[in-house]
Parts: structure tokens; sequence; C-alpha cells
């Protein structure tokens, strides 16, 4: 990590719990993001990359399992610490399977819920540094600035054609269908179609590739959908 402030995105619908956990992450010097919804949840944890969401389950709009379930599949790591009063088994499973890292039940101890946020923090940012950038063939990509370069030049991409391309980079070698590529890089409620994928797939080879006509990285699985090599 960066010696930037921590960003940890607090989404809590409850504004006591809320505003109570702001001020004592901030106290121990961690930078806050609140939401209180699940679908404004979603959309500060994509556009304001935090390192760290809390997140609960019973949320208005969307609940926890469906943010977690969307950041996952939009390829983002983002470690996340589920904070519920659903503590039955199966809930805990779920959360985990889902990709939760930690998952903590209501009522809570204060000073456990930060030892276990300083926990998941270490385990998923044990370097002094960011991560290297990402690279295919000439291209270089680095996730956390959203910046690309190929050679020594940069390159533009949209932040659509960003949020499909890094998806890829997160599963090289899977292939996924065009639907399956809408709900992650679109969203699950987005009304688009295969068409906007093929679209947004021709962008990023004439942009990455060195022959889009033949291209090396981004492949066409004829009848499935599209695969990502390195």
């Amino acid at each position: 990590m960066s010696d930037k402030p921590t960003r940890i995105l607090v989404v809590e619908d409850d504004l006591a719990i809320l505003t109570g956990l702001s001020m004592n992450l901030k106290f121990e010097g961690y930078e806050v993001l609140q939401a209180q919804d699940g679908r404004q949840g979603l959309a500060r944890a994509l556009d304001e990359t935090p390192d760290l969401l809390v997140l609960d389950l019973m949320l208005p709009e969307l609940n926890g399992f469906e943010v977690l379930k969307e950041l996952r599949q939009r390829g983002r790591d983002t470690p996340v610490v589920v904070l519920s009063a659903k503590g039955a088994e199966p809930d805990k499973i779920l959360g985990l399977n889902l990709g939760a890292d930690d998952y903590v039940v209501k009522p809570f101890g204060l000073q456990e819920l930060l030892a276990r946020i300083k926990a998941v923090l270490r385990r998923r940012y044990p370097a002094s540094g960011p991560p290297p950038p990402v690279g295919f063939g000439d291209v270089q990509v680095d996730l956390n600035a959203k910046t690309v370069s190929r050679g020594d030049k940069p390159v533009e991409l949209t932040a659509q054609e960003f949020k499909l391309l890094a998806h890829f980079l997160a599963h090289p070698g899977r292939t996924f269908s065009r639907e399956e590529l809408l709900s992650a890089a679109w969203g699950y409620d987005y009304d688009g179609s295969a068409r906007t994928v093929d679209n947004f797939m021709r962008q990023l080879r004439l942009k990455l590739e060195k022959d889009p006509e033949q291209p090396r990285h981004f492949l066409t699985v004829r009848g499935l959908g599209y695969r990502f090599d390195r």
C-alpha cells in the first residue's frame, strides 16, 4: 500500500453504527467513505477504489450479498469485512463463498472489529509498495491509477473500456459469454445487448492489439464468447 491513508468504505444503513464506526476508524488514522444503501455502496466501491469495505448485509436497494457478488463478478478483489446481525452458519458460509475476507456478527466489540480490519489489511497488502502494473505484449496496465500504456505511449480508454479490460485481466484464460461480460462490466441491471460487447471488444483490439484483425490477446471463442490470453 502507498503512504496515503488507507481508505475504508463503510456501507451501513444504521446511522448510529455508521457514525460511531466511522469516528473510530478516523481516530485510528483511516480515511473513511460512507454509504447507507447497497446501490450507493456498490457505486462508491467501483468508482472510488477503497482499500477495504466494511459491509452490512441487511441494506436497502441492494443487500450486502448482492453487493459482494457484483464486486467479485466485476473482477474487483477489494477486501471485504462483512458486518451483520445474520449470524447463522449458512449466512456466514454464503458470505465467505461470495468472497468476503471476514465475517463479524452484530453486536460486535469495537476493538475486535478494528483488530480484524487490521488483520485483513495485513493479509491482503503484505508488501510495502503498490502492486506492480499488469503487462501483456507491449501493454502495461496500472489498475490502481487506471492508466494504460503501450510501449512508451499512453493509451486513452473510456471508463467502460477500462472496466472490461480489468475484468479480463482478473480472469486470464477464462472464456466469458457476452451476457457474463455485460453483467461483469456493466452491471446485472444494464439493459444492453450482445452487440454492445462486440463493439467494446473491437475497440480494445484496435487500441491494444498489434494486429486487431488477428488478435493475440482478446480472442473470440466461436459459439461461446470471448477470452483474454496474456
